[in-house]
């Protein structure tokens, strides 16, 4: 199903381990995977599979022991401190199941912080394509849950990422919310081209997903490419 699509992530030998003596925790043991331009993946796994130890690696956001993450032929162990955050900031979006919104700041103010200042239309574009053009000035405490995940969401988008990572992203809605997000990030791959990566425990989701990459204990079990990709809008869990 790749062979048309370019490889714009590849990670090889990853190994990630906390602790030391026998309080030693290994997160992440030998991981070897392809990501794909486009592709919508799904990385699935119980709490203390590694998955979201995995996403903060290919994220830039927390360092590895051993292995490779290279991002279109760049080794991201390779980078000093300010190239790893330019990494971040440029090329990699990021939607948490916790928001991490600013309470203080409105709508267009969140997503402003993530913006390319150089565009002076491109917060209110954003917010318009996650639906809240209404809500660009509310702050977060007026939203729904929801409301609040798709403004996490427009703000990742807001400075153009080659790739939008998102941990459990529907873990704190309910599942006809949870749906709707769904439903957002499904267009975002197949209508705007971006890829996604979207951790999670909750196997219907991976239903939606061109490709599923199940965990256990740190290590990949198993892989399995979706030759029936269900609509975001049909799941049902």
């Amino acid at each position: 199903m790749n062979g048309n699509r370019q490889r714009i992530l590849t990670v090889r030998g990853l190994c990630k381990a906390y602790g030391s003596g026998e309080s030693r925790v290994e997160a992440l043991r030998n991981i070897d995977l392809d990501i794909y331009d486009g592709e919508l993946l799904t990385i699935l796994g119980s709490s203390g599979s590694g998955k979201s130890t995995l996403l903060n690696m290919l994220g830039g956001m927390d360092g590895f022991d051993s292995g490779s993450v290279i991002v279109n032929g760049q080794e991201l162990a390779g980078l000093r401190d300010t190239e790893l955050t330019k990494y971040r900031r440029e090329k990699v979006g990021f939607v948490f199941q916790s928001f991490n919104l600013i309470l203080e700041l409105t709508v267009r103010e969140n997503v402003a912080l993530t913006a390319n200042s150089r565009d002076p239309g491109l917060v209110d574009r954003m917010i318009a394509a996650v639906g809240l053009t209404e809500k660009a000035d509310s702050y977060p405490t007026k939203l729904s849950g929801g409301q609040q995940q798709r403004v996490s969401i427009a703000r990742a988008l807001a400075k153009d990422p080659e790739i939008l990572l998102c941990d459990e992203p529907t873990g704190a809605l309910d599942s006809e919310t949870g749906k709707a997000v769904l439903v957002l990030l499904e267009s975002l791959s197949r209508d705007s081209g971006k890829t996604v990566v979207i951790v999670t425990h909750n196997r219907d989701i991976s239903r939606m997903s061109d490709r599923t990459i199940s965990m256990k204990n740190g290590v990949i079990v198993e892989e399995t490419a979706n030759e029936a990709v269900v609509s975001a809008a049909d799941i049902e869990w």
